[in-house]
């Protein structure tokens, strides 16, 4: 063992009362600490430059502990890493997985599986994939197959078998044993079905346990259900049901091929079930989009007296995020801090998320901040619940910040980000994210692509966007890039270009979703063409099996009211499978408005009344309605309607970016510094504007 005793005279030489310092300050030592650390050339500077990080206070820095570890460790100085380690009060997963990788280094491997041992029964804290495999080395340079064994059984369990780096370690460590064991580790992925084909017919004839297992992981790497019955059948003969590896790895293949209803039944006819299976079930059921079985699982769990672990909180978080339930999410939130879960920064994560999308921002900016070690999902996370709240520029100024830390950015963050330069009109953010994502090859990924395609199109770049449409690969298209070109052109008004693509799309051969047509019919709301909206509305039902959704009716309302069809509106509002929402009937009441239909416009303005009473928008549009039809007295009524519930119409806004700079501007604004040379410009082009209708044949000058 490495009992912290042996160390505690380490800092007894250092009697001081160290003073408190702001997070910011904090922060500033720590970083000027790492790059003393990293411009030490002799080992004699180190215990110096360990006094002035005692005397800041930042004895427990768990980032410069490790920095200080390794660089002890680099100059030979591994006594002084150990003791060092042993004076953190309560050392974190990394700094646990920095001290095993330099005693495996060093070949100091009886220390390393003491230290692992320590991690794993004390602390209760599991090594990452790259730390584990040298927890591996240890085990086979002690000739210890037996503790090598329960490595390997810790390690499955927790999916790092999944990491190449990891399996291969495992193929090093049973090298040198027997053909059984080595083919306990034979589980690389497989794709060919023969070899499925053939794996089937040696298990059964082997019938034997490691066989079963590998063919249930092999029919999860070729995402076939109907292999992994086969098998399930053949555990059924060979009489291993009752085994709990054999049910674990049955149970696992149900839920990732998504059969939920199969794993419930084995898992009610389960006679043994550890903690692994409970978090299979917990998280099968958070994954596939039912939280409140998943929730009720746990309930089940902690009723039978198995204790959860932080595999089993990620899952119950994410359930409770799809909940939106703040009360349980505080819940489990204090149950993660009481079973000391909460040291995990992916548990941080989860929450973070949670409590965003609960709407507690404040709570999920505390543990954003609280958490010393943050991982790019941290900052990602941190980044859209931002952007979800309409923080646009606190979502920028934490991505500026992440890269002043030297987090490099990933496909999501990227992704999470653009949407906070389109809310404010930041283009030329856009094109700093466009460059970064070149910079760092994020643009090789459709995802990102399409992201910045929508970017650019929403920000008025129709040019940028399509320019980077037509340099992807045709093969490297997906459809969810060719809805966003389509998507793109549509609200900009260029219905020619959506046919095109269309076109294109059908000689392609591919198949055209929900997203596909209602890109189309935006098109033809946005350019009137009522003929060819009718058309794709029944090509999308009757040649591609597409139900219309919410949206597909509303586009279809919404041209056919523009156009003056109200009684055709009414009619397929009417004939509508779903009971129509205030997609449906705000476009509905706009073309009464629009065409003078006071008497449809009441029953439409009713529904949406009901089920948008707070909604000052709707009270103003029926009210305009009524006082253009010389109704003033139910006028006057819409009016002392909204002055007693106190509702205001929120007032329309624009930005527009010039030089770096974003301007707002509100209707009837006046703040600009520039508004009267702006609404002078405003009344030459009305004029302009004004003098073309009259005078269509001639030349505006």
């Amino acid at each position: 063992m490495l009992p912290a005793q042996r160390s505690r005279h380490f800092l007894s030489s250092f009697p001081l009362q160290f003073p408190h310092f702001p997070a910011t300050q904090t922060r500033l030592f720590s970083s000027t600490f790492s790059s003393l650390l990293n411009l030490c050339k002799k080992p004699r500077h180190l215990p110096q430059i360990h006094a002035r990080l005692i005397l800041h206070g930042l004895h427990q820095n768990q980032t410069v502990s490790s920095h200080l570890i390794d660089s002890y460790a680099n100059f030979g100085l591994l006594n002084l890493s150990l003791q060092l380690f042993d004076s953190i009060t309560n050392p974190s997963s990394h700094l646990y997985n920095t001290i095993l990788r330099i005693l495996a280094t060093l070949g100091e491997y009886k220390r390393t599986l003491l230290v692992y041992k320590d991690m794993v029964v004390t602390k209760s804290m599991y090594p990452d994939e790259k730390t584990y495999p040298l927890v591996l080395r240890a085990c086979s340079c002690l000739s210890d197959v037996e503790y090598g064994k329960m490595v390997h059984g810790q390690l499955a369990k927790l999916g790092f078998d999944s990491f190449e780096v990891v399996g291969d370690a495992l193929m090093e460590f049973y090298g040198g044993f027997s053909e059984f064991e080595r083919k306990v580790v034979d589980e690389k992925p497989v794709k060919g079905l023969g070899y499925s084909k053939g794996l089937i017919f040696e298990a059964s004839q082997s019938k034997s346990l490691v066989s079963m297992i590998n063919l249930l992981r092999a029919s999860v790497d070729l995402g076939s259900l109907v292999t992994g019955k086969a098998v399930h059948c053949l555990v059924l003969v060979s009489d291993l049901s009752k085994d709990l590896s054999v049910n674990t790895a049955l149970l696992s293949m149900y839920s990732k091929l998504g059969s939920l209803k199969n794993a419930r039944l084995l898992f009610e006819k389960m006679p043994e079930k550890d903690l692994v299976v409970w978090n299979i079930m917990i998280s099968a059921y958070s994954q596939h989009g039912k939280p409140k079985e998943s929730l009720e699982k746990l309930r089940c769990m902690a009723n039978s007296g198995v204790r959860a672990d932080l595999f089993t909180a990620i899952p119950a978080i994410s359930s409770i995020r799809q909940l939106k339930s703040i009360e349980w999410g505080k819940e489990m939130h204090a149950h993660v801090m009481r079973n000391g879960s909460d040291y995990q920064v992916s548990v941080h994560n989860s929450l973070i998320d949670m409590y965003c999308e609960c709407d507690c921002l404040m709570y999920a900016q505390k543990i954003f901040e609280n958490v010393t070690i943050k991982t790019v999902v941290s900052w990602s996370s941190m980044i859209k619940g931002y952007v979800n709240h309409d923080q646009n520029l606190d979502a920028l100024s934490l991505f500026s910040r992440m890269k002043t830390d030297g987090v490099k950015a990933d496909f999501i963050t990227v992704i999470n980000t653009l949407p906070a330069c389109v809310n404010i009109g930041a283009l030329e953010q856009v094109k700093c994210l466009h460059g970064y994502s070149l910079k760092f090859g994020l643009n090789l990924l459709s995802s990102v692509n399409s992201a910045l395609l929508i970017s650019y199109a929403k920000c008025g770049c129709i040019d940028m966007a399509r320019k980077l449409f037509d340099d992807e690969k045709i093969d490297g298209k997906d459809i969810i890039t060719w809805n966003s070109m389509i998507s793109a052109h549509a609200k900009h008004g260029d219905w020619s270009q959506c046919f095109e693509l269309y076109n294109q799309m059908k000689q392609l051969k591919m198949k055209l979703e929900q997203v596909t047509f209602l890109g189309l019919l935006t098109a033809c709301v946005n350019s009137g063409l009522v003929k060819e909206g009718r058309a794709f509305f029944k090509e999308m039902r009757e040649m591609y099996g597409c139900q219309p959704s919410q949206e597909h009716y509303a586009c279809m309302v919404d041209l056919l009211g523009r156009a003056g069809h109200i009684n055709e509106a009414r009619e397929l509002v009417k004939k509508m499978p779903f009971k129509p929402d205030t997609r449906v009937w705000g476009p509905l009441l706009s073309a009464c408005k629009l065409h003078s239909e006071t008497k449809f416009a009441e029953s439409a303005a009713e529904k949406l009344l009901t089920m948008e009473p707070e909604n000052a928008g709707n009270y103003v549009l029926l009210s305009n309605i009524y006082a253009a039809a010389g109704k003033w007295d139910k006028f006057a009524k819409m009016r002392r309607l909204l002055k007693e519930k106190g509702l205001k119409k929120t007032p329309g806004s624009s930005w527009l970016q010039i030089n770096g700079h974003v301007h707002e501007f509100h209707v009837a604004d006046q703040s600009h510094p520039k508004a009267n040379d702006i609404y002078a410009l405003l009344g030459i082009l009305e004029f302009v504007i004004k003098e073309a209708r009259e005078n269509p044949a001639g030349k505006a000058s």
